[in-house]
């Protein structure tokens, strides 16, 4: 099983002016829907569609994740879209919606997910190894690292988000 090494960081803002400038470049934006299918503890199974916002290419896939904190285990393939489409109609449930700019920041790889659902930005940076990530110093600008924090989790998120559909 695979192992995802990443920081999360609660963005105050949007980055526009350091995109303006060049300083964080832009690859790609993506708008994702994900669904939860099971949560037991650290253990997590989900669905996702992702669109490429400038393509209109759709891909859909399936994660499971073991852990909890900036190392986890992380199993996460295609599926198809009929699958998908199956699945969270069966669940019913309110997919987390988020667009994700991927960008390059200082020869670092950087995701930016803005949650419209909750008002939230975060910023995630993933790292071959825990010493890498124990070593990163982040700028000012990524704003508070949450990386250890459980509220700000997609799963805490979307479980918020399941109650208030039913209130």
């Amino acid at each position: 099983m695979a192992i995802e090494i990443e920081r999360k960081y609660l963005l105050p803002a949007y980055p526009d002016a350091l995109i303006q400038e060049g300083i964080l470049v832009v690859e790609k934006e993506q708008f994702i829907e994900q669904t939860y299918l099971a949560l037991d503890g650290d253990q997590e199974l989900r669905v996702r569609k992702i669109q490429d916002l400038k393509s209109g290419r759709l891909e859909f896939t399936h994660t499971f994740k073991k852990g909890w904190g900036i190392a986890r285990e992380e199993i996460e393939y295609a599926i198809s879209e009929g699958l998908y489409e199956q699945v969270v109609q069966a669940f019913g449930a309110v997919p987390l919606t988020k667009r994700r700019v991927t960008a390059i920041w200082d020869n670092t790889l950087i995701e930016i997910d803005d949650y419209a659902q909750i008002q939230m930005l975060v910023l995630e940076v993933e790292f071959p190894s825990m010493e890498a990530a124990d070593g990163f110093v982040p700028p000012a600008w990524f704003g508070q690292d949450i990386s250890m924090e459980k509220q700000y989790s997609n799963k805490k998120v979307w479980r918020d988000l399941q109650v208030s559909k039913e209130a």
